[in-house]
């Protein structure tokens, strides 16, 4: 399922980096010679359950600025979203290391990308292959799009 996010109604992104900061997560678009290490923490901490993540990051990589916001905590990648690589006006992957979740982390790289894209003029994102519905729907507001599975996915390649 795809799920459509109003990106002129987002909540305050200073507000939501408060908590992450808070915290001491910096959350921030990495620099191009940090692609190795992004895309190696997607492979090492996602693997197999996420496949494509690391071909759709490493889109993100081509993109000037790049189209990829990280969570950083104690000099360590915990989080990562990219918007724009699949399809323009899409939102994702996103993830978050197991052990860094529920402290904000995946709500602030998440509207840290919305904004950016309502930044580069789009009024609306499609938020691509949801795996938690109801994340999206409190983090963003975000509502379900009917008929959207498998959306714009074709079957898997073997």
């Amino acid at each position: 399922m795809d799920m459509l996010v109003k990106l002129y109604d987002l909540p305050d992104d200073a507000a939501v980096l408060a908590v992450t900061e808070a915290a001491g997560i910096v959350v921030r678009r990495p620099m191009a010679y940090e692609k190795p290490k992004v895309l190696g923490f997607v492979d090492k901490t996602f693997g197999q359950a996420a496949r494509g993540w690391r071909s759709e990051c490493d889109v993100a990589f081509a993109h000037l600025p790049i189209s990829c916001y990280i969570g950083i905590a104690q000099n360590k990648i915990i989080a990562f979203a990219c918007y724009n690589v699949t399809a323009k006006g899409m939102f994702g992957p996103v993830g978050v290391a197991e052990e860094s979740r529920a402290q904000g982390i995946g709500k602030a790289v998440l509207v840290r990308c919305l904004a950016a894209m309502r930044a580069d003029g789009y009024a609306y994102a499609v938020i691509g292959h949801v795996g938690s519905a109801a994340f999206f729907e409190r983090s963003v507001g975000a509502i379900a799009i009917p008929g959207s599975t498998p959306g714009i996915y074709p079957p898997n390649i073997t």
